[in-house]
């Protein structure tokens, strides 16, 4: 299968980081269609040469086992081309299609990897130059807008010139191997799904938390911040695969149908929940890994009174007979403790104790994201050889590391969406439908923080954020995983 895949944004920040190598990786691995042509499209005068040149410079900064070899790099290079283009001219999107033409693929892929400001007028143009055939796929990344009427205005002007089948809203961290195996985990073996539900479940953590600050992304992040950066997408797509119910079959509208009504279910925003329910932070100066790091207001493009949050926990409930009553902690930072993503089910403790066991102690599944990926069930066993004792429970843990039972050579988050995107299939992209709900139960939010004065609370770089997030969960009587 022929295909062209135009990446709009091709000398961006994420074309280098992320796309090029990942599309470099899948044809390494043999996994990229034969008769590919990957078109960078920007404004900037270059050359065919000149864009593979920049290209293989900048592979230099990717981990070593990911750089392509000499003769890796020249094969690979044979599929590059570059475009010069300004997305606002009609023109140039003619030449574009002259360009397409060409070879007249089976497949074209437009990869929209620029502002979403940009979004509408590119899918205008593709319609006006012709662009929106049935062969045509376009790539949407995030953020779909900064509130649910700028969503929905997105969503209307390329829904205008594409149907939604042709429409891959990409949240890279449904293709991350872990969140597939979080799939398999809960529908493809019958293990916990009796357990799954609000008779045995006492509360489920998510984490993100990243080491990292803002680096050099501030202005950018000081129109984002943490909620609409990570809660509105990532957050909340991982919500939805623990909460959903099983759907009839892996087909991309029955998975998107059972995250839709997760998200529906979601317990409406109250003043009351607004004020206890929801914690945002911002880093101050600190250290990471024992190195002195500056706080957000004194980092590049940030304003030095910015009410930008870089941290955000909050409670929440799914109102629906599996999981009334059960809450869901949702918490994301950056400058935190730590890089780790993890999703932690806590389950009730036993009705009645028989043995001695440490305060609190009860079972619980770790399944790990970042960087470590793989399982972890937390059980109470007897592992004192003392008589007197014999009837003390200690807890232990059985790990399931997946980099060790798979290897670490498994197929990277963006590789496996262009694979997707390519092949058509559209299981782990975002319907229309669910970004609007998300945006919608978000949005009280955005407006609650509008018209407070007090900002978000300091935390320093290096912790797990401000205080008040540990109150927040344990006034439930629990408590953050770190802090057992």
């Amino acid at each position: 299968m022929s295909f062209d895949l135009v990446l709009f944004g091709g000398t961006g920040d994420l074309a280098w980081r992320k796309l090029m190598p990942a599309l470099f990786q899948a044809f390494r691995h043999g996994t990229l269609p034969e008769g590919g042509r990957i078109i960078g499209v920007g404004r900037d005068n270059l050359s065919h040469d000149q864009y593979r040149a920049l290209l293989h410079e900048r592979f230099n900064n990717v981990e070593i086992a990911k750089r392509p070899s000499e003769e890796e790099f020249t094969l690979f290079a044979q599929l590059i081309q570059f475009v010069r283009m300004d997305l606002s001219k009609p023109d140039d999107y003619a030449s574009l299609a002259a360009t397409l033409q060409q070879r007249n693929a089976d497949t074209v892929v437009m990869y929209v990897a620029t502002a979403p400001s940009l979004f509408t007028v590119v899918c205008e143009q593709l319609g006006a130059a012709g662009l929106n055939t049935p062969k045509t796929r376009i790539v949407l990344e995030k953020p779909l807008g900064h509130d649910l009427a700028s969503n929905r205005a997105i969503n209307k002007a390329v829904c205008k010139v594409f149907g939604e089948k042709q429409v891959f809203r990409i949240d890279h961290y449904l293709g991350k191997p872990a969140v597939q195996n979080l799939f398999a985990l809960r529908f493809g073996n019958a293990l916990f799904e009796p357990l799954w539900r609000r008779e045995h479940i006492a509360n489920i953590q998510i984490t993100i938390a990243e080491e990292l600050g803002v680096e050099t992304r501030g202005a950018f992040y000081e129109t984002t911040g943490a909620m609409r950066d990570m809660v509105q997408n990532h957050a909340l797509q991982l919500l939805c695969a623990i909460g959903m119910e099983p759907p009839i079959n892996a087909h991309a509208d029955a998975i998107r149908d059972e995250k839709l009504k997760v998200l529906r279910s979601l317990k409406p925003w109250t003043a009351e929940s607004l004020g206890t329910d929801v914690i945002r932070g911002q880093y101050a100066a600190g250290s990471i890994m024992g190195s002195a790091v500056p706080g957000y207001r004194e980092e590049l493009g940030v304003n030095a009174e910015s009410h930008t949050e870089t941290f955000v926990a909050l409670r929440t409930e799914i109102s629906n007979w599996r999981w009334a009553g059960v809450p869901f902690y949702i918490r994301t930072g950056k400058r935190l403790a730590g890089r780790d993503a993890r999703i932690v089910v806590n389950f009730r403790p036993t009705p009645h104790a028989i043995f001695n066991a440490q305060i609190g102690a009860s079972n619980s599944l770790v399944i790990n994201l970042q960087p470590k990926d793989g399982l972890e069930l937390h059980l109470l066993a007897q592992g004192a050889s003392n008589r007197r004792q014999q009837q003390a429970l200690s807890p232990v843990q059985l790990d399931l590391d997946f980099d060790k039972r798979f290897g670490t050579g498994r197929v990277g988050a963006y590789e496996r969406l262009l694979l997707d995107v390519i092949d058509g299939r559209l299981n782990l992209f975002v319907r229309s439908d669910e970004q609007e709900e998300a945006w919608r139960w978000v949005e009280p939010i955005l407006q609650h923080w509008k018209n407070d004065a007090q900002g978000p609370r300091p935390y320093a770089a290096g912790t797990w954020g401000p205080s008040a997030s540990s109150a927040m969960i344990a006034r439930d009587g629990y408590c953050w995983s770190e802090e057992n």
